[in-house]
């Protein structure tokens, strides 16, 4: 049993970007969904899709690289933790890499990144951010 799922989550994707792999698994929850799918509408990873098992399910995620086989994920990095949430505000929202990167926020509305977090003006707990 994981004390923090989702940075179970954004260290494998981590872990699988650095040995070049087409595909990671991770076990299946609403969140995880939320972030694959803001990954997918932000252009970090090809797609993701659920496999259903006896258990949770799974959610396989294809990664991504660039035309050099470069990676699209440089840093991967949890900011809210169990031990210490970070909430912010719609106003608070930090830029990531002055607009390079995305913060990834959990809020009333779901998991959003940050610019549909500034269009929508709501704020919520500051789950990751990608550049």
């Amino acid at each position: 049993m994981w004390s923090d799922p989702v940075a179970d989550m954004l260290t494998r994707i981590r872990n699988g970007a650095r040995v070049r792999k087409k595909t990671v698994q991770i076990p299946a929850s609403k969140v995880k969904a939320g972030i694959a799918q803001v990954l997918l509408d932000e252009g970090y990873i090809l797609g993701f899709d659920k496999i259903d098992d006896a258990k949770q399910g799974l959610l396989r995620i294809e990664l991504k690289y660039g035309p050099r086989g470069e990676d699209l994920i440089h840093k991967i990095k949890r900011e809210s933790k169990p031990g210490c949430r970070v909430y912010k505000s719609c106003a608070d929202i930090p830029r990531v890499c002055d607009g390079l990167g995305i913060a990834i926020i959990s809020t009333s509305s779901g998991v959003l990144s940050d610019r549909v977090c500034r269009e929508k003006k709501v704020g919520g707990e500051l789950l990751c951010s990608v550049y």
